[in-house]
């Protein structure tokens, strides 16, 4: 059913909150009304809230599905279909699925293998059968400290929907892991390494950013531009960096780890976009920036689920909870994001645009509790 009538609610408009009636026909939303609706089978959402369905940016949560436990290779058409599932019930409407690019095979211990291009494919080609419930773009994350980024990223064409590309520095010592402390947890608690293991691994990674890195970064600016993709960095730490990814022609910061790096984003009219987990959990996992402090002195744009796809929500309404303010919190997840990815069709409630749509109950206390969801007019969740 694409042609419907939302009533009783309360809906989440760009600027405002309004008690309304939302029509629906031909899949886009065909009117928005102030009070409630006469019209037989209008769905009454007791002043439920109703959103614009959410856009989710940055998330890895494919990879999860893809392989659930250490060496366990899912079968991937039944992970992708649990995956956007997953996704369509927690509100998520439009998601760009991150793939890493770039990978590490000269060290056994703590190597990764090339796997973007044949997962791409396989999206591809589900997608292409019409039996995902919610929007799928491509992200491709560009690890410029890897052995093969370039060969790989040569793999990918204009016809592969890719929406980003982001730049990637996991180099030990910066960015992300500044802190080497949080870098050994990391990796020892993933792959149980001696101490001497480790030390190997960081001088490893450090040579290989030193041997390869500018090339990388130069082949990941360059790819961006030949797909027609929006370009973001990642884990800018200090004001330099940030210029650097403005030169760029960066348009989305995914999660700078200082404050300073988040004040010199909005100098170069970059949006800043932090993690949902990092508001709920008041803090950052690697020890870096809390979204929170971002939020206070007014540099936080947009937000991503990150590893958590329900956090979505919760952390929307948790900013609501700290700016007293619904309309702005729910663009964090909605008009924000799709304005970063250059998406004109949705993200909103506004006549016209795709009836990407949230029905959402706020129990007790202010949980959101999420009740319908419609992605281009069809109920999938």
């Amino acid at each position: 059913m694409t042609d419907f009538i939302l009533t009783n609610a309360q809906l989440v408009l760009p600027d405002e909150v309004i008690d309304g009636t939302l029509t629906v026909r031909d899949g886009r939303i065909a009117a928005i009304d102030p009070g409630p609706s006469r019209v037989a089978g209008a769905i009454d959402c007791d002043g439920d809230l109703v959103i614009p369905g959410l856009i989710e940016l940055h998330t890895d949560n494919l990879e999860r599905h893809i392989q659930p436990r250490p060496k366990v290779d899912w079968p991937h058409t039944a992970a992708i279909l649990a995956h956007d599932g997953e996704l369509a019930s927690v509100g998520i409407t439009t998601v760009f699925d991150a793939m890493r690019i770039g990978s590490v095979v000269s060290n056994t211990r703590t190597d990764y293998r090339a796997y973007a291009r044949a997962l791409a494919s396989e999206l591809l080609e589900v997608r292409a059968r019409n039996v995902l419930r919610i929007s799928h773009f491509l992200h491709l994350r560009a690890e410029i400290c890897s052995e093969t980024l370039i060969d790989e990223l040569a793999q990918f064409g204009p016809e592969d929907r890719v929406g980003l590309v982001s730049i990637m520095d996991h180099t030990p010592g910066q960015r992300q892991f500044r802190d080497i402390s949080k870098l050994k947890d990391y990796i020892v608690g993933k792959h149980g390494l001696t101490d001497a293991e480790f030390e190997d691994h960081v001088a490893t990674q450090v040579a290989t950013r030193d041997r390869l890195g500018d090339r990388h970064e130069a082949a990941a600016v360059e790819t961006a531009h030949r797909l027609g993709a929006v370009l973001a960095s990642h884990d800018d730490t200090t004001a330099e960096q940030v210029a650097v990814s403005a030169g760029h022609g960066v348009r989305l910061a995914e999660f700078p780890t200082t404050l300073e790096a988040a004040r010199a984003c909005q100098e170069h009219g970059i949006a800043v976009m932090m993690g949902g987990p990092n508001v709920i959990r008041g803090g950052s996992h690697s020890g870096n920036v809390a979204a929170h402090e971002l939020a206070g002195d007014g540099c936080l744009d947009i937000l991503s689920s990150d590893y958590v796809p329900g956090s979505l929500m919760t952390a929307a309404f948790a900013l609501a909870d700290i700016w007293g303010d619904v309309p702005r919190a729910i663009t964090t997840v909605t008009r924000a994001p799709a304005q970063a990815a250059s998406l004109t069709d949705r993200g909103a409630l506004e006549f016209g645009l795709h009836a990407d749509l949230v029905r959402v109950h706020r129990a007790p206390p202010h949980t959101p509790v999420v009740r319908g969801v419609w992605a281009h007019g069809r109920q999938v969740g």
